[in-house]
C-alpha cells in the first residue's frame, strides 16, 4: 500500500491512483444538487480532479480557490474538486468563497471512489477520508497527470498538472 504522511506521521493509502497514459477508472459521485454524476457526463470536455479530504481545513479550502483562479482560463475543461464533504458544506464554502469557476462533488454515497482512484485512507484515523490528489484527464478521460501529495499538508503542484493541459 502506498503512503503519504500527515505532519510526518506514516498514513496507509489503499488503490492505485490512475497513471499517465491509462484510462481514468469509472467514478460515481453527488453533486451540489445531490445528483449522481459520471465522467460521461464531462464528455468532450478535459476534467481536473482536485481530491481532497476536506474543504474545511486550509490546504484543501487553498487548492480549491487555486484552481477556481484558472478555471475560466482553460478552454473547454472542468475543475472537480472532490471530497468527502456534505454536498451541503461545499456549496456552503464554495459561496462564502465566490468559487464560481469550480465544481464540488462528494464521495459520502460512493465510498467505492475512494479504493478505485487510490486514494483511500485505511487503517488510521483519516480512514473515510480522501488522500490529497490531482488527476488530469484529457476530453476522452485519459490520464494525462496524476500525482499522490505525499505529505497530506502540502499543496498539490499546480504547475505540473496545469502544464499537462497545454
Amino acid at each position: 500500500m502506498p503512503q503519504v504522511t500527515r505532519a510526518g506521521e506514516p498514513m496507509e493509502v489503499a488503490g492505485t491512483l490512475p497513471t499517465v497514459g491509462e484510462t481514468a477508472p469509472a467514478l460515481t459521485l453527488t453533486n451540489v444538487e445531490l445528483k449522481d454524476v459520471t465522467l460521461d457526463d464531462y464528455a468532450g470536455k478535459r476534467k481536473v480532479l482536485n481530491i481532497v479530504p476536506s474543504v474545511d481545513t486550509p490546504t484543501c479550502a487553498t487548492s480549491a480557490r487555486r484552481f477556481n483562479e484558472v478555471a475560466s482560463t482553460l478552454p473547454e475543461t472542468v475543475v472537480l474538486v472532490i471530497s468527502a464533504d456534505l454536498p451541503f458544506a461545499t456549496l456552503r464554502f464554495c459561496g462564502a468563497e465566490g468559487l464560481d469557476d469550480v465544481e464540488t462533488l462528494s464521495t459520502f454515497r460512493h465510498p467505492e471512489f475512494r479504493e478505485a482512484w487510490g486514494v483511500a485512507f485505511k487503517n488510521n484515523r483519516m480512514e473515510g477520508l480522501c488522500a490529497r490528489a490531482v488527476v488530469v484527464l484529457d476530453a476522452d478521460d485519459r490520464v494525462l497527470h496524476s500525482e499522490l501529495v505525499s505529505e497530506i499538508k502540502n499543496e498539490p503542484d499546480y504547475d505540473a498538472a496545469l502544464a499537462a493541459l497545454k
